[in-house]
């Protein structure tokens, strides 16, 4: 069996986390690094360092990005101070200590995942600072959406690191959960300015994965080594069907949490495919070749603009920390292999490769599928003459019961007229024979009288004698 081969793609746990050590998810966009640690490698060299979280302590947290902040009080603050208020210093509106508590509260209360209640929160009178900042930040972003988009994707960031301050006393989750509500709402506003920006390449590179999968379509689950279900188990259909169907989905999202949701449920999926294609637990490499099959079958749109999208403007701990980190991690190797695939990675020589690549060979379970086709295509195109052939059929039958109807129908109407010729006959001549009939019994009656003699009283007759008792 093709799952006894060695696979050409495997992928430690070891090897999905930050180079840097910090305990963090890296990422082949980030080569290797996670999204914190890539930042820092891509500062100028003039400015501090931020020095790193051993891998001992606790996941990433908003409350930690404040460090972050104030060793980088520099060039990027300034800037985007003077971009919002056209001074190094803001104005700070007055803001009552019960207003602030109030507003507080309201968030406290929020329930997780209700994105309609958070923008009533946000149009409250309470919250009307907070509303003033997402407002005077969006018409910011719309004014100098021409600036480089990796400007951009800072400025974002560090809109999303003053904001979650406000709520520096808030647990962890919740603060979380407020973030993921307001990214939602800055991005849903800023898709159609920053998703595909005109300075940068990822027009060309999404043509250029494009045509790389594409090129990769003679690709089978058992080159990969995808353990498909046995033969006896009853299943219908690709099982991997709903797991390209969700990363088909992710284009039409807007949100980068959105987009990052659609790459949680294909994972999902795919566990749930494995699950009931093995009787054993899916795992690592299970997931990531199967992941990597349903890339090139799925062939995203707009694939690299999707996945620099949500790193630029998503949120850091969506990326790089829990389930949602995994999952997209494991994309980004799936779509860095599929862009460096060769022979050796599916278990075929170079020959065999480039023979595939260039359309000369066809690997046997592709055959068999065309073979399958065109048997039924055949058989489609002899059941479409052979209902051809009943149509006519029908229709010879149909006009044939009409001509038949039409002369039952005459035939009705001439014995129906005999008919009535014949009653008419019948019914004169039993009036011709009851007029007979009454002659004739006139003249028996006549004859009758003649006949009958006439008896006249005999004077010797003599009437009986009585006798007596």
């Amino acid at each position: 069996m093709w799952t006894d081969k060695q696979r050409g793609l495997r992928v430690s746990q070891e090897e999905l986390l930050c180079k840097n050590a910090c305990g963090y998810y890296g990422n082949p966009a980030w080569k290797g690094f996670c999204s914190k640690c890539w930042r820092e490698r891509s500062r100028p060299p003039g400015s501090q360092r931020q020095t790193r979280p051993s891998s001992d302590e606790a996941p990433p947290t908003f409350s930690k990005f404040e460090e972050k902040k104030n060793t980088e009080k520099g060039r990027r603050i300034s800037t985007v101070r003077k971009l919002f208020w056209g001074s190094a210093s803001p104005p700070k509106p007055q803001e009552t200590s019960e207003s602030h508590t109030k507003m507080l509260k309201a968030y406290e209360n929020l329930e997780p995942g209700d994105f309609t209640g958070f923008l009533k929160i946000l149009r409250s009178p309470s919250s009307q600072r907070l509303q003033s900042r997402c407002i005077a930040f969006l018409n910011t972003m719309e004014a100098y959406h021409d600036l480089p988009i990796q400007k951009q994707s800072d400025l974002v960031q560090e809109f999303y690191q003053s904001f979650a301050e406000y709520f520096r006393s808030f647990p962890e989750a919740q603060v979380t959960q407020i973030m993921e509500h307001v990214e939602k709402l800055i991005m849903t506003r800023l898709h159609k300015w920053v998703f595909c920006h005109d300075s940068c390449d990822d027009e060309q590179k999404d043509l250029a994965l494009q045509r790389r999968i594409r090129s990769l379509n003679w690709v089978t689950p058992q080159m990969l080594g995808v353990p498909f279900p046995d033969e006896n188990t009853p299943v219908t259909g690709d099982p991997f069907m709903p797991a390209i169907t969700a990363i088909i989905e992710m284009d039409a999202k807007r949100a980068p949490q959105d987009k990052l949701a659609c790459v949680s449920k294909c994972s999902q999926h795919i566990f749930e495919a494995l699950s009931t294609s093995n009787n054993e637990p899916a795992n690592a490499d299970d997931f990531l070749t199967s992941l990597v099959y349903v890339v090139l079958k799925a062939n995203p749109p707009r694939l690299h603009s999707n996945m620099q999208y949500m790193i630029r403007f998503g949120l850091p701990h969506s990326l790089m920390a829990g389930e949602s980190g995994y999952y997209f991690t494991n994309l980004s190797c799936a779509v860095a292999f599929i862009e460096k695939l060769d022979g050796s990675a599916l278990n075929l020589s170079p020959e065999e490769f480039e023979g595939y690549m260039r359309g000369q060979r066809a690997p046997a379970a592709l055959t068999k599928r065309h073979q399958v086709a065109n048997d039924t295509q055949k058989l489609c195109e002899e059941l479409q003459g052979r209902q051809q052939k009943l149509h006519q059929g029908v229709v010879a039958l149909t006009m044939e019961l009409q001509k038949w109807v039409h002369v039952v129908h005459s035939q009705l109407d001439e014995a129906t007229s005999q008919f009535d010729k014949v009653q008419k006959e019948i019914t004169a001549q039993a009036e011709a024979s009851q007029v007979m009939s009454s002659l004739a019994q006139d003249g028996s009656q006549e004859k009758v009288k003649e006949q009958q003699p006439v008896l006249l009283p005999n004077d010797n007759c003599q009437a009986p004698k009585q006798t007596a008792c």
